[in-house]
């Protein structure tokens, strides 16, 4: 009686309809359908003897094992009652080239690090679709959620096929609308300045914010969670973070549900340490915050921070530095308790680096607070994350320590790389300039290394302004930036004092910090002035400087700067103090200082106030006057409710503005919502006060000049628009003098304090 075996790749049957329960002997294996594959090597997955006997479960599993090899498309066993197993298989075919079409978002280099399926490798079905899959998860990192992929072959000769995987890529997921719930002290409009994901919008076509990530709105969530816990929000946790298809299924709606909870200030510090040899009252001073303030995480982290670093230069390395935090409900505030023990004595093996394909290992490395070899330190590893997050390279920086044994640590760096280039185009209209044009591009990680590159340029009808500029954070390998300028500017100044005026010049400069908000920027600057186009009815002074001039300065400027934000400030301050040497070469001879002060205080969360006082001086020495194109002019943007250089000594004769020697001005605006931070408008009133002094070596009987303040006040409007800040002020003098010149609208363009 013929009893037989008929295996497929998905069932085995008997195809006598009889089940063996004996064993069978093998006298002989036949082995048909080979091409590439050995004979020997089929045997070997087999792993059945001739001459011996086989159970029904030995030549189960060496089907299963033959299948596995993913050598072969189809395997069939067939046992003859003479006892030759004959094996017929059917052998999958060799990879001869492996292809992309349809992809134009993401390059080969990209998919190919992702697929398995790779030239000169056996053909494998399951393991193709396992590639389609990373595929669409690749393209779902990237935006991309409506894209389709279709493996294809094309059959060759000698059983080889090219694959290729056919992409419909499809638009990009965009984000059609973010939605906070729950956020009743910062407004919906604030709180997507903070976050990564942006709105779809059609100025940011350059820009991936506004593609939905689910990896990005994660960082989202760790990102409000910062905003709130800088700004007394202890107790603030994301309930929720959904991402809803939108109706239209291409584009997404993000919906933020928080609890902002109470804010607390600061109660009592203390510093409970269990390390005897170190004074306590050594260690408060390296706390940053004081009692009275709002609750700062970041301010703890930077007190942890200090305390660690002082510990250090004390000889005490293995430390750990715990706050404690104690909420009082009631009066809302939060006394904070470090707690000081001894860690344990763990050293830093490695710091492995990865995610990082354009950027350099060097510029992550340099972030590093400590070093390979060094005291394992969790203070340190929290600093160094976010100085790398400071960057601003990253969408995504993520470190974690893997013991490696009882006395060591690695420490492994995964980072997600993010556009550092921009490119910025505006057109519009200033009451200053006329209409105008201004574009720019910027690149803030120039070949990987960090290194700042941008190119600006700007026409409008009074003016012409060109600049490059290149800055080396890391110069000679120290926090040291060092960076060179070039600029043009050329400026119309018919209107005011009957003259044109343009520079030319380079500058090179270094700067370095002293703490995170202290630091210093020292330059040196070489630029030739020329006052051209002078009107023969222009004052005496203003033609008796006709001509070219050549400035050689070197300075200075030490700034102090606490303001939560650089751009929509609500809380800090602000000051700075600079002065100029000229006369180092060229025919210019000056000193000259500047000083600044900021400070802004934001009250029931949305009234923001700001208070301002600048001042500024210039003295020419040697003999020499200070040119028109260095002295200080008080109106317009300074002092508003007055023309650009209407305030200040004045020719009798012909009207023309001539500036002064010295100036102070400062004032105090209050901003405030009128229901349109939706679209990023604001609301504000103002208070402005200044005086200027009068230029050196001039006949007073010839010139108007009053050193009384000047005052004035009146509302306005801040919109930051897709085109860049746009200020629209009204003022109205209140203290002026007969022959000030008056200017009621100003619109002005571009960010200021």
């Amino acid at each position: 009686m013929k009893k037989q075996w008929f295996f497929t790749v998905l069932t085995t049957c008997f195809l006598s309809g009889n089940v063996w329960a004996a064993d069978f002997y093998v006298r002989r294996i036949d082995v048909n359908g080979l091409q590439r594959v050995e004979k020997e090597t089929v045997l070997a997955y087999l792993d059945v003897q001739s001459d011996k006997n086989v159970s029904q479960e030995q030549m189960d599993a060496a089907f299963k094992n033959l299948y596995a090899t993913g050598l072969f498309a189809d395997i069939k066993m067939d046992m003859a009652a003479n006892g030759v197993l004959k094996l017929t298989v059917v052998e999958n075919p060799l990879i001869g080239e492996r292809a992309f079409d349809g992809n134009k978002k993401l390059d080969d280099k990209i998919l190919e690090t992702e697929v398995q399926s790779a030239p000169n490798t056996i053909y494998n079905r399951a393991k193709v679709q396992q590639d389609v899959r990373r595929i669409l998860e690749v393209y779902k990192r990237a935006g991309r959620y409506a894209v389709e992929v279709e493996p294809k072959m094309i059959e060759r000769d000698e059983n080889r096929v090219d694959l290729i995987f056919e992409i419909d890529e499809g638009p990009e997921a965009k984000i059609n609308k973010i939605n906070f719930f729950g956020n009743k002290h910062y407004s919906s409009p604030d709180l997507q300045e903070v976050i990564m994901s942006k709105e779809s919008r059609w100025y940011r076509i350059f820009s991936s914010a506004e593609t939905y990530d689910a990896e990005k709105m994660n960082y989202d969530k760790e990102l409000l969670r910062r905003f709130y816990h800088q700004r007394g929000y202890a107790d603030f946790r994301v309930v929720s973070a959904v991402a809803e298809l939108a109706p239209n299924k291409k584009s997404f709606i993000l919906n933020f549900t928080l609890e902002e909870g109470k804010r607390y200030k600061i109660g009592e510090i203390k510093v409970d340490s269990a390390i005897s040899d170190v004074p306590v009252e050594k260690l408060f001073r390296e706390v940053t915050f004081k009692s009275g303030s709002w609750y700062n995480a970041d301010e703890v982290e930077k007190s942890i921070s200090g305390i660690t670093d002082e510990l250090g230069r004390r000889g005490f390395v293995f430390v750990d530095v715990l706050p404690v935090l104690n909420r009082n409900t009631e009066s809302n505030t939060m006394d904070v308790m470090f707690k000081i023990k001894e860690g344990e004595r763990t050293f830093v093996n490695r710091i492995n680096i990865s995610g990082n394909a354009h950027t350099l290992d060097e510029v992550i490395r340099r972030e590093f607070r400590l070093d390979e070899g060094d005291a394992f330190n969790v203070s340190k590893i929290q600093d160094s994350r976010r100085n790398i997050e400071n960057l601003n390279y990253f969408s995504k920086v993520d470190i974690q320590s893997v013991p490696v044994d009882a006395s060591k640590a690695d420490i492994n760096v995964d980072v997600e790389e993010k556009s550092t280039g921009y490119f910025n185009i505006g057109i519009g209209y200033s009451t200053v300039n006329g209409a105008l044009i201004q574009g720019g591009i910027t690149e803030n990680n120039f070949q990987g290394k960090g290194q700042q590159l941008s190119v600006d340029g700007s026409v409008s009808e009074r003016s012409k302004d060109y600049s490059m500029s290149f800055t080396e954070p890391y110069f000679l390998g120290r926090r040291l930036s060092a960076g060179a300028d070039i600029f043009y500017s050329d400026e119309d100044y018919q209107d005011e004092s009957s003259y044109d005026s343009s520079s030319t010049g380079a500058r090179i400069r270094f700067g370095w910090n002293y703490t995170d908000d202290l630091y210093q920027v020292v330059r040196y600057t070489l630029r030739q002035d020329e006052i051209k186009d002078v009107k023969d009815y222009a004052s005496i002074y203003i033609r008796n400087e006709e001509g070219k001039s050549t400035g050689s300065v070197i300075g200075q400027t030490l700034i102090y700067d606490k303001r939560d934000n650089a751009i929509r400030t609500k809380e800090g301050y602000y000051l700075s103090f600079g002065n100029d040497i000229a006369g180092a070469g060229g025919d210019e001879k000056y000193f000259k200082f500047d000083v600044r002060a900021y400070k802004f205080f934001t009250v029931s969360d949305y009234w923001t106030f700001k208070f301002y006082a600048n001042g500024g001086y210039i003295l020419g020495y040697g003999g020499e006057d200070v040119r028109l194109s260095q002295r200080y002019y008080l109106g317009g943007n300074t002092l508003r409710g007055f023309a650009f250089g209407g305030i200040g000594a004045r020719d009798k004769a012909t009207d023309d503005a001539l500036g002064g020697n010295w100036v102070a001005y400062g004032g105090a605006e209050m901003s405030f919502p009128i229901g349109l931070d939706e679209v990023g408008i604001r609301g504000r009133t103002f208070f402005d006060i200044g005086m200027i002094g009068k230029p050196d070596n001039i006949d007073t009987h010839l010139v108007d000049y009053s050193s009384k303040p000047r005052a004035s006040i009146g509302f306005g409007f801040e919109w930051f628009s897709p085109m860049g800040k746009i200020d629209i002020d009204f003022g109205f003098p209140i203290m002026k003098e007969d022959y000030d010149e008056t200017e009621v609208f100003r619109l002005n363009f571009g960010t200021s304090l």
